[in-house]
């Protein structure tokens, strides 16, 4: 049986059920995986060839590989994995995210096209909209979705694509995308709806199943979860869209190499083991920053404080590593707070590593944005964004208390 349709046989025996029945935890380790058929190997190969001989002109693809710009052994295996996790016909895996954001744009707008967009998105989203798209005639409304009736309110004649973000880097706010993508696929002709489900991963929630057309991710990020390799995927709903994105991927080059696929296909399977633990230490450190006094605000899915709290129970079976707080003082104190911390926190850029990491979005991941931009959605000078590793999570918290206790407020 075909290890594409989640079924496959070795010499142990058959699966008793479609990978797509199994638990995630075993979708993780096994979904499009087969021992390799030559000799056995419990890992699918590392192909590093450019080419594959053909067995004739008549029999050209008889294997399926020409080319590996075009497709590769590896590659094409964690492509079925992704789509297995994701709930999609289909994925295509690309070098970076932005690599499959800007694919995804491309295959679904041209010029004189309207695109209603997140007005909190990864600032490489924005900028390319607003720097790159919107030289090529492409027209943006950048809007709080947050709302669904937002979302609708904006549509146009020449709307062809929806993006949001769930939840959204850096704020967290929440996308409803049932119901957004209900709008988008009651009008006539229907609209594509994309969300970037990067924070999430398919442990929280799969917005294909939803009713998104597509799931876009930064595999970088909870897939890779090590700080070792970039990369970024699209999920679709269907075939025919599948083939889309995958023929506009091989028009533009941007592939994932053989040996970051075999690479994240390995750290793929600790996810859920990653991604409970991140959890925890977030929701137990995002309870100690509601009670530290030099705290001003602090938001997480998980604390029946947070704005979006019905929608997060709804739509999430976990709420992830990911939170943001802000300290009395504003930007100043945020910012000496962000300078002193110590290990086992780290400053930097990237998330959903098992190394603790904070992050000044104005000054890292989404300086490229307007400033009056960001502002707009609550991305100030003093934001500090926090991404929960796996370490302990009293040892995270001693250190950011002693952080906060030298603070003047």
């Amino acid at each position: 049986m075909s290890a594409e349709n989640g079924t496959h046989g070795n010499k142990a025996g058959d699966w008793v059920a479609p990978i797509s029945e199994l638990n995630m935890s075993t979708q993780l380790v096994h979904a499009a995986i087969s021992p390799e058929e030559s000799s056995g190997a419990i890992l699918t190969p590392i192909f590093c060839s450019t080419t594959f001989v053909q067995e004739s002109i008549d029999q050209y693809l008889g294997k399926g590989y020409s080319y590996s710009r075009t497709c590769n052994p590896t590659v094409r295996t964690y492509e079925k994995k992704i789509a297995l996790l994701e709930g999609a016909a289909g994925a295509a895996a690309f070098s970076t995210g932005m690599a499959a954001t800007v694919t995804l744009m491309t295959a679904c707008l041209k010029a004189g096209d309207h695109c209603v967009l997140t007005n909190c998105s990864y600032g490489g989203t924005n900028r390319a909209a607003r720097v790159m798209f919107s030289d090529l005639g492409i027209e943006f409304s950048y809007v709080d979705c947050t709302d669904p009736k937002n979302v609708e309110a904006a549509i146009k004649p020449n709307t062809k694509l929806i993006f949001t973000e769930s939840p959204a880097n850096p704020t967290l706010t929440l996308n409803d995308i049932q119901a957004i993508s209900d709008i988008a696929h009651a009008q006539n002709p229907p609209i594509l709806h994309v969300c970037d489900a990067t924070f999430a991963t398919p442990l929280m929630m799969k917005p294909i199943e939803f009713g998104a057309d597509f799931t876009l991710h930064s595999l970088t990020k909870y897939y890779d979860g090590h700080n070792v390799s970039v990369g970024g995927c699209i999920a679709s709903a269907t075939k025919e869209l599948d083939d889309k994105i995958h023929f506009y991927q091989n028009v533009h080059g941007n592939i994932m190499s053989p040996q970051v696929a075999f690479h994240q296909m390995q750290t793929c399977k600790t996810m859920e083991l990653r991604f409970k633990k991140q959890s925890e230490n977030a929701l137990k450190i995002a309870q100690f920053l509601e009670t530290h006094p030099a705290v001003d605000v602090v938001r997480y899915p998980g604390l029946p404080s947070f704005p979006q709290y019905a929608l997060a129970q709804k739509q999430h079976k976990i709420h992830g590593g990911m939170l943001w707080f802000e300290v009395k003082g504003g930007s100043a104190n945020g910012r000496k707070l962000m300078d002193s911390i110590n290990r086992p926190w780290s400053l930097c850029e990237n998330l959903g590593a098992v190394e603790s990491i904070i992050t000044c979005p104005s000054v890292m991941t989404h300086a490229n944005m307007l400033k009056e931009d960001r502002l707009k959605v609550g991305i100030t000078d003093g934001f500090v964004r926090v991404s929960c590793g796996i370490e302990d999570a009293d040892d995270l918290i001693r250190s950011l208390k002693k952080s906060l206790d030298a603070l003047n407020f």
